[in-house]
């Protein structure tokens, strides 16, 4: 959410510093400590200094004159009728403007948050919680257009209650933000009190950050040069050693390669703590040393990564990076980076000529840009920027050859248009093509199969079924096409998926259980049993939850007890971010599920409680309350839901569904109407209205809403078979053949479609 996503945070110690409500974390005795940066100075100067002046070392400050860029000299902003206003008194900086309860009041600030671009504050709420402003400090020169104040929100109208507004629960630093911005961080949520108990050991992104706790590090540096010969790793858990007497050549055709395979991925895995999109499920300091231990990462999908893997949501790096090239080559996060200072370990095009020989690349006969200009840097065409929360530009870490091709197949973004926002995308691929008798194509050759799964468009199930079997692809492609693989679940996609739980990729097993999920009961006991073992803790937490509930009888006595304890995982996973909604929805499903009704009415209670707004709890509290034989109850609840969040189509969408249960027919319509009209993405919408258009005597305007449906996406299979048979009903056969003939093409191994087809196609003759 914030800006400055810094490395992983590792272990527990104590305190660097004393007092302060939010800095002590202990650990036990026998665990190595917390130090602080200040312990690494002595041994490490240049490092030390290096980080002193990093982003990291002010990813979080106390407010105080030194630290806070902002005008508080009664600075105001106005923006949708709210006017604040920023000041100082004394040595404290604070805030007037709108609270929770819509009315005006002054805040103090505790915290800066970040440096540059851009910095942010934030606001004790009492009870542990802080929540960042949705007004931010723009820290650019005033050449730039910056040393202003701005709303990262422009088009929205954020109102109390809202999820966004400063206030609401998406704002809240505990779960959004701490963990990222400083060092050994424990969220220590207590759901009894509503209250938070976070502690850190240093305020900000330091060296144990990354290095783990120094204790036994610093113990080692005190011994003889013979006890340090015996204690491994010179006291620290793990080493950063991947890039240790490594070298880069090139082979005969100017491709880089490294002189020895890296055989590990700790140093990237530890940057992808903070620098990757992901769920965060635990904090303790055995987990986070092993990323899949403590995070779930996303995959190439919508609405975080277009079809072909570029960035397009906040997504950071680490989804990007392991999609290219250079990750599969070997390179690792700190070839490019220098690690204690966060920058560049060369300017421009020399952090890429490390490795890429200048006088074959850097030169216009390959960027075939003026030299010295922005088409001729490196970063420019191979990682594109996108500016997140308004101005913070960020590089795609994709590492890609652009093709403008792709935006006219895809519609995905190219590095051209950058610089030549005038030209289309058509004259960009013809100046490439005019470059080489035969461009090439990319690494990520994934593309067009998940643009053709992404649209439900003819083919893509053997498009996908082919990227999975490519074992060139990267582990995260054929990840995001497993995923893409469950929907609908299918008979060869179970196949697939079966094939796909023994790699050795934990990605691959996480989204190869999202398919095996899908089948029935003793296909899942079979094929997940083993994976409640699995090394990484995210695997055996989607292995239990996939098999909880029916799947748990045909379970054996000693698979029972492997099941127990990874469904104890997930479960204390839920209960780290027992303060989101979405948590607690979960523990409802996996409850439900289970058949333990009483507990999954109270964590949807407790969803509800926590964010009103969060209508997937609504919709799925209603339909428990439905299955125990209460329809005007579960009506109740979503009238209910639906005051508080009126602009919600799936709450409208529940509403007429169960009005239609109740015989209430001419009630139900104009709620699927509205929920057509405020989701008009959700197809599944637009077919359940036109289907009760057509049932309660009104064929053309269902034929209207099935067309107009089809303009949003030509190859669901439900809005075609619908209109195929309306069309058919009306007198329209040319029509039905048409739509019929299509779906057949989608459908070619569902026997009911090509009778359907064949006898439309019989009757037409």
């Amino acid at each position: 959410m914030l800006a400055l996503a810094p490395p992983l945070l590792l272990a527990a110690g104590l305190s660097s510093r004393k007092g302060h409500a939010f800095e002590q974390r202990n650990a036990p005795a026998a665990a190595p400590r917390f130090v602080g940066s200040s312990a690494c100075a002595q041994c490490h100067p240049q490092q030390h200094a290096a980080w002193r002046a990093s982003h990291h070392a002010a990813a979080m400050q106390e407010a105080r004159e030194k630290t806070t860029l902002g005008r508080f000299d009664g600075a105001a902003f106005e923006k949708d009728g709210v006017r604040t206003v920023f000041s100082k008194q004394d040595d404290r900086f604070l805030v007037h403007t709108e609270a929770s309860d819509g009315r005006s009041g002054d805040f103090e600030i505790k915290y800066t948050f970040g440096v540059y671009p851009l910095q942010q504050y934030l606001v004790d709420f009492g009870g542990g919680r802080l929540q960042a402003l949705g007004l931010a400090w723009d820290a650019r020169p005033l050449e730039e257009g910056g040393q202003r104040w701005f709303d990262l929100y422009p088009e929205r109208k954020l109102a109390p209650g809202d999820p966004l507004h400063w206030t609401g629960v998406d704002q809240n630093w505990n779960y959004q933000c701490a963990w990222c911005h400083s060092t050994n961080l424990g969220k220590n949520y207590d759901a009894g009190s509503n209250s938070f108990h976070t502690r850190w050991s240093e305020i900000s992104v330091g060296c144990e950050a990354c290095h783990g706790p120094a204790s036994e590090h610093v113990a080692w540096a005190a011994q003889s040069e013979a006890q340090r010969a015996t204690t491994p790793g010179r006291g620290f858990a793990y080493a950063l050693d991947e890039r240790k007497n490594v070298t880069w050549s090139a082979d005969e055709g100017g491709r880089p390669f490294r002189s020895t395979p890296r055989a590990t991925s700790q140093e990237i895995l530890v940057c992808a703590g903070c620098h990757s999109r992901r769920a965060q499920f635990s904090d303790d300091p055995d987990n986070v040393a092993r990323y899949f231990d403590a995070f779930r990462p996303s995959l190439l999908e919508a609405p975080l990564f277009y079809a072909d893997g570029q960035q397009r949501a906040e997504v950071y790096e680490f989804g990007s990076f392991l999609q290219s090239r250079m990750h599969a080559a070997g390179v690792t996060c700190s070839d490019c980076h220098e690690p204690h200072s966060g920058k560049l370990r060369i300017a421009g095009n020399g952090v890429c000529a490390q490795c890429h020989a200048p006088e074959r690349f850097d030169q216009t006969a390959h960027h075939h840009h003026s030299p010295g200009s922005p088409g001729a840097q490196c970063a420019s065409c191979h990682m594109p920027a996108t500016s997140y929360m308004i101005l913070h530009a960020r590089h795609d870490h994709s590492l890609r050859i652009p093709r403008p091709d792709r935006t006219q197949d895809l519609n995905a973004p190219n590095a051209c248009d950058q610089c030549h926002a005038d030209r289309s995308a058509a004259w960009a691929a013809e100046a490439i093509k005019s470059w080489s008798s035969s461009p090439r194509s990319g690494f990520q050759s994934f593309a067009e199969a998940f643009d053709l799964s992404d649209r439900n468009a003819p083919g893509a199930r053997l498009a996908l079924m082919r990227v999975i079997a490519d074992e060139s692809q990267s582990p995260i492609a054929r990840a995001s096409a497993l995923a893409r693989f469950s929907r609908p679940p299918t008979r060869d996609a179970v196949e697939r998926a079966a094939e796909a739980l023994a790699n050795a990729d934990p990605l691959v097993r996480m989204a190869s259980i999202m398919v095996v999920a899908n089948a029935d009961a003793k296909t899942r006991a079979t094929l997940l049993a083993p994976l409640l073992s699995d090394p990484a803790r995210v695997v055996r937490m989607e292995a239990a939850r996939a098999l909880a509930g029916e799947a748990e009888a045909e379970l054996g006595l000693k698979t029972r007890e492997s099941f127990e304890k990874a469904l104890d995982e997930y479960i204390a996973a839920q209960r780290f971010n027992a303060e989101r909604a979405e948590s607690q929805a979960n523990l409802g499903a996996l409850y439900a599920a289970r058949g333990q009704i009483a507990a999954a009415r109270a964590a949807y209670e407790k969803a509800l409680a926590l964010d009103r707004s969060f209508f997937p709890a609504v919709i799925a509290f209603a339909e428990l309350t439905r299955a125990g034989g209460d329809e005007a109850g579960a009506e109740a609840l979503l009238r209910d839901a639906l005051a508080a969040n009126s602009g919600e189509g799936a709450l409208f969408h529940a509403l007429g569904l169960s009005l239609i249960r109740q015989k209430r027919i001419a009630e139900a319509i104009p709620q699927l109407a509205e929920a057509t009209k405020r989701a008009p993405a959700e197809l599944r919408f637009a077919y359940v209205y036109a289907v009760a258009l057509h049932d309660t005597g009104k064929p053309l305007e269902a034929l209207d809403v099935l067309k107009g449906a089809l303009v949003q996406a030509p190859y669901d299979r439900d809005v075609l078979l619908a209109l195929a048979a309306y069309e058919l009903e009306a007198g329209a056969s040319a029509a039905a053949l048409s739509h019929a003939e299509l779906l057949a093409r989608l459908e070619p191994d569902d026997a009911e479609i090509q009778q359907f087809w064949r006898s439309l196609k019989t009757s037409a003759r």
